[in-house]
């Protein structure tokens, strides 16, 4: 009698602390002990973006939108009118143009609104400036997103014990070219892609412990990167490689010269170089 209270002993810790981590885990939060609201977390790009070297002077520029051009929805039940990805995509890149420092950004997404209030401040004030005038448009959109590009995984399980993990792999792809306003010249354009990872993992235990006794115990854990911050990086990294291309182009211009040969312009011109270098490959192999 004491060996099968001995042997079930484990046992039934598992199952009591099985019990306490659902519990904890359906008890409603603490409002009071609850995360305040912060600063959105920064994608890889963004450090890049900060440090990049100071232009010889800063240039206006209007994004008049950045569309979803995917025609891409969720693919979750019941999501039919959500789309796959993030409808902000123009507010997305006149903050990263304003971050860099290479751009002023000029309000053209609600320029109806600016002149309504323009309009109502003209009553009250008799010579308003002038708007400012861009001399650069940015165009563009998410052009592509593509989902379970690569599946796979792994599980095992041995007399009633085991566990197994899986990952997908989707595909967000976004296009951004520089216009000159002067003449509606195209001066660069650049298209970059971004990987957005899910993984999961989970394991659990099924076995008879007694005659008619089943021991049933499963947990797990998902991760979905976030398709906000892979949108919001795969801009930033376009924009980048953007300024990069024009100045080996000498479409704008370095305050100092010398800043050609800076960490972060070297890194983007080597992948430009990179990705010429393996198109002439496949090219010549086709």
């Amino acid at each position: 009698m004491m060996r099968g209270a001995r042997q079930l002993l484990p046992v039934g810790l598992l199952v009591i602390l099985a019990g306490c981590t659902t519990l904890e885990a359906d008890r409603p939060p603490d409002w009071n002990s609850m995360d305040p609201a912060a600063l959105a977390d920064a994608p890889p790009t963004y450090g890049d973006l900060l440090t990049l070297p100071a232009p010889a002077g800063v240039i206006p520029a209007a994004v008049y939108g950045f569309r979803d051009l995917t025609g891409q929805y969720r693919e979750s039940p019941n999501s039919n009118l959500s789309t796959a990805v993030t409808q902000g995509g123009g507010s997305l890149l006149a903050e990263a143009l304003l971050r860099s420092g290479w751009f002023q950004p000029v309000e053209r997404e609600g320029l109806q609104d600016l002149l309504t209030e323009r309009r109502v401040a003209r009553q009250h004030n008799a010579g308003l400036a002038n708007l400012s005038e861009a001399r650069v448009m940015f165009e563009g959109g998410i052009t592509g997103y593509d989902s379970n590009t690569s599946t796979g995984g792994f599980g095992a399980r041995y007399f009633g014990l085991g566990g197994s993990e899986a990952y997908v792999i989707d595909q967000v792809t976004v296009n951004l070219r520089a216009v000159n306003v002067a003449n509606g010249e195209i001066l660069a354009a650049v298209t970059t892609t971004k990987t957005i990872y899910s993984y999961e993992l989970e394991g659990g235990l099924f076995r008879f412990v007694r005659n008619q006794r089943l021991l049933e115990t499963e947990g797990g854990y998902t991760y979905n990167e976030p398709r906000y911050l892979a949108t919001h990086d795969a801009i930033n990294a376009a924009l980048i490689h953007l300024i990069v291309r024009g100045i080996e182009q000498d479409h704008w211009r370095l305050g100092d010269q010398a800043d050609r040969e800076s960490p972060v312009i070297t890194a983007y011109r080597e992948a430009f170089a990179q990705q010429a270098a393996q198109a002439t490959e496949q090219t010549a192999r086709e």
